[in-house]
């Protein structure tokens, strides 16, 4: 899902301490009913919050102006009853009673080209991602009805992830000072439920602190059927990067996880992987350096094959890969670098020595 426009949460509880960790996370606009409506007093104490009442089905901010009409649906005649220009107001707060992906879409569709943000009632995070993500455009915002801090917490998770879609990435340049055979090990290829695009693929490395663009196999052979859902990754040692500036090991993927995919320009985007598998080949150590001077080396295992590649650096390059099988010394590939020490795949600040 993209977030270049910005969805909105509002959140309904008569609990505080969902109130405080809302709050916390950058969303303070609380919905009340009729008889809860002392809990905004008692709120607006702790912290800056925008309250809203419900009253007949609309709500209304502290100055009585109208924010949003409310409509419950159970049906599929009320739904197509629900007109999009109903009223005034420039929110719309729809309650799917019966809920269901069906709805949310056609509700995103129902009003695609009006001037009115929608939001769905979402009783959990799960069901708040499914109308944020709707027909890939999704509903403008969701109202959050929940009494457990973790569903703060866990959308507010949701939404930092979906946050890194489209930014950029610094990737570095590195020359190849090593390329040797080895034996054999378990590769890791990854399909994901995306198709990738020439020029991207997935940074994996045996260190944390370094990470190749291992490009996909989206491109042509001479060799196999093209296949772009795949990137042939590595062995089940290596780290791979996932969202949340986290890493993982290539064995701890599984179908449903989430990874990060990212191109020559270092353009990020998330997919979810779909299968995982896991095959005893032939490897190639693939070692590079940033500064040759330096003795800092980063380093990869890939699998021999035709078909594996790393991104090259070259300026103007056609979003290309150098096949495992033709890399050699003085070659330049893509790089990320980072922190090397790392916990449960969080970065974290401590001496560490990896060779």
């Amino acid at each position: 899902m993209s977030m270049n426009k910005k969805k909105q949460v509002w959140i309904w509880t008569e609990n505080k301490q969902v109130m405080t960790s809302a709050v916390e996370r950058g969303w303070n606009t609380f919905v009340f009913d009729s008889l809860h409506r002392h809990l905004a007093t008692d709120w607006s104490s702790i912290a800056k919050i925008s309250p809203l009442f419900i009253e007949e089905n609309r709500l209304f901010d502290e100055n009585a102006s109208l924010v949003a009409t409310f409509s419950e649906i159970s049906s599929p005649q009320q739904l197509e009853q629900l007109q999009p220009v109903y009223e005034h107001a420039d929110n719309v707060i729809v309650d799917l009673l019966d809920w269901q992906v069906i709805p949310a879409e056609n509700i995103v569709a129902a009003f695609h080209g009006y001037q009115k943000t929608v939001f769905a009632i979402s009783k959990t995070p799960s069901e708040a991602q499914i109308f944020l993500e709707a027909l890939e455009q999704g509903l403008g915002g969701v109202v959050l009805k929940t009494e457990d801090v973790e569903d703060v917490l866990e959308l507010k998770d949701y939404f930092n992830k979906r946050s890194e879609e489209g930014s950029q990435l610094e990737l570095t340049k590195a020359t190849i000072t090593g390329v040797q055979m080895t034996g054999m090990g378990d590769r890791v290829c990854v399909d994901l439920c995306s198709l990738m695009r020439p020029g991207e693929g997935l940074l994996v490395g045996s260190f944390a602190r370094g990470l190749f663009l291992v490009h996909s196999e989206c491109l042509e052979s001479n060799y196999i059927a093209s296949r772009p859902f795949r990137v042939n990754a590595g062995p089940v040692h290596a780290y791979v990067a996932v969202p949340g500036g986290k890493t993982c090991y290539l064995s701890e993927l599984k179908t449903g996880r989430e990874i990060l995919v990212v191109n020559q320009n270092g353009i990020q985007r998330t997919a979810v992987v779909g299968r995982v598998k896991i095959e005893t080949r032939p490897l190639v150590i693939v070692d590079a350096k940033v500064d040759l001077d330096n003795e800092t080396s980063y380093s990869i295992l890939l699998q021999n094959a035709e078909t594996v590649g790393l991104i090259p650096s070259s300026k103007g390059n056609k979003a290309t890969a150098i096949p495992v099988t033709s890399l050699k010394v003085g070659d330049e590939v893509f790089l990320r670098l980072q922190g090397g020490a790392r916990h449960t795949g969080i970065e974290i600040q401590e001496f560490i020595v990896e060779k």
